[in-house]
């Protein structure tokens, strides 16, 4: 069980490992947790919740000192002598596991598979929640403590290091915790508070959709950062509305007021789409259009836009018939509720594969 201290417990390497770890959608403040673009509004929040969408890695220890590295859904496979043949590689075809698995430097063979049952490119922080589950896993192989905090930002540079652009650390704490999430952007660090909520509160008023088409994150996050960056007012200017606006929802949220919520969201697009034109699309833009005709509140992308996932926030009662329009006009409509518990690792005995325990 998982300690006060909140950190991954060490195991001898006689186990396969298993680690799970969920997704997310966010409500307000994306793109500012971004360093160091939270420096320029203080105060800065970003909201987000857990979803039981999750991303999943199991380690299989072996006899010699091979290793493989496996992606079930993306059908990548990297397989390595040891680990000094796997340090000494300069191209990995499973690259995040690679260079996880470079950083721990476990002295032993396996082979670790992972898979994400987020959509391609749904803008739910799959690649993240992958991190953190791949990092527990190998946390409990070589048998280190890491506080959670010290988990995050070793995750968060080596996505930055695989993807090759800056990433924000909102996506990492619903990993690691579930939960509706505040993330609190510091000059003097960063604080994750969980926000109180009712389970059916959330299930009942949100549902999440799938475009079909997979989201551009580097691509829309990069080009809103370099536009903040070179100083671009209007950029700017819509960005210290979604700092305020996240601040706002944080209010609602606590009490909870959710038509205010509702509200918050709808503004929180508006200036979020103005940010780039690629941002949303035309069937974002017509689910958005359906979905308010049939009972919904509010919408807003996941992640950077221009694909992916849109949280929807329907009405009391709505959320069937607002799915039912959704699926009719090309929306697929993801199972999903949130997720109260974050990262959890399993030692599971080779013997009798029967779980003892978790992280």
């Amino acid at each position: 069980m998982r300690n006060a201290q909140e950190t991954i417990t060490p195991s001898a390497p006689c186990y396969t490992i298993a680690a799970q770890a969920p997704c997310r959608a966010d409500l307000a403040g994306s793109t500012l947790d971004l360093w160091p673009l939270y420096l320029f509004h203080p105060g800065g929040i970003t909201l987000n919740f857990a979803v039981d969408i999750m991303a999943r890695c199991a380690i299989t220890i072996h006899d010699d000192r091979s290793i493989k590295l496996i992606s079930e859904d993306t059908g990548r496979e990297d397989r390595f002598a040891g680990i000094e043949q796997l340090t000494r590689a300069r191209q990995y075809k499973h690259a995040l596991a690679a260079r996880l698995v470079k950083h721990f430097q476990p002295e032993v063979g396996f082979t670790l598979k992972t898979r994400c049952d987020s959509p391609v490119g749904g803008g739910l922080a799959g690649s993240s929640a992958l991190t953190i589950a791949v990092a527990g896993a190998l946390c409990r192989l070589v048998g280190r403590d890491m506080p959670y905090e010290q988990l995050r930002v070793m995750a968060q540079n080596v996505e930055a290091q695989t993807m090759h652009v800056p990433t924000g650390c909102q996506d990492y704490y619903p990993a690691l915790y579930g939960g509706i999430n505040a993330i609190h952007l510091k000059v003097d660090g960063i604080a994750r508070e969980a926000m109180p909520y009712v389970t059916r509160d959330v299930d009942d008023r949100f549902l999440l959709v799938y475009t079909g088409v997979p989201r551009k994150s580097g691509i829309n996050n990069w080009e809103v950062f370099k536009a903040y960056v070179s100083n671009d007012k209007r950029v700017v200017k819509n960005c210290d509305h979604i700092a305020e606006i996240s601040k706002a929802m944080y209010a609602a949220i606590r009490k909870p007021d959710w038509s205010e919520v509702a509200r918050l969201i709808r503004e929180e697009w508006k200036f979020r789409r103005s940010n780039n034109v690629n941002i949303s699309t035309p069937l974002i833009d017509r689910l958005i259009t359906v979905a308010s005709k049939a009972g919904g509140r509010a919408a807003k992308v996941c992640g950077a836009g221009g694909g992916g996932c849109v949280v929807f926030m329907v009405k009391d009662g709505a959320k069937e018939r607002v799915a039912q329009a959704l699926r009719m006009n090309g929306g697929q409509v993801l199972n999903c509720n949130v997720a109260s518990t974050g990262l959890l690792v399993e030692k599971v005995l080779l013997s009798n594969r029967a779980a003892t325990g978790h992280a």
